[in-house]
């Protein structure tokens, strides 16, 4: 098993930058697909962006792509979510997820993934 613990969120005016962290506890994380979801107010959790084990593959949710940055430390088991060019509407909790099943793609929904964190508000202000 492994837990999962983000951190780096805060306030921000729009235009600017922040970078999220997710900090993983077991020897195994290099065995998890990680993902980052987001859930605002009002709304359901929605998908941002994904990792494979390795960090070779990376997929996006075309509301960040170009803004958004996923990477990985495996020696630190540690995510990362660079994010630039913040928009109000990327005001959310942001949690991140794992999954420690191989499949043959990289799951979107957050059904598929039985590990999470406790969340981290990111607000960005117009």
């Amino acid at each position: 098993q492994v837990q999962l613990v983000e951190s780096g969120g805060g306030s921000v005016q729009a235009g600017g930058s922040l970078r999220l962290s997710c900090a993983a506890s077991g020897r195994t994380f290099s065995s998890y697909t990680i993902a980052w979801f987001r859930q605002a107010p009002g709304k359901e959790r929605e998908f941002v962006a994904v990792i494979s084990r390795s960090g070779e593959y990376t997929y996006y949710a075309d509301s960040v792509k170009g803004r958004f940055t996923i990477s990985r430390d495996n020696a630190k088991n540690t995510v990362y979510l660079q994010m630039n060019s913040l928009k109000p509407e990327d005001t959310a909790v942001y949690y991140c997820a794992g999954d420690p099943i191989f499949r043959g793609h990289y799951p979107l929904n957050a059904m598929a993934y039985d590990y999470w964190g406790q969340g981290t508000q990111v607000t960005v202000s117009s």
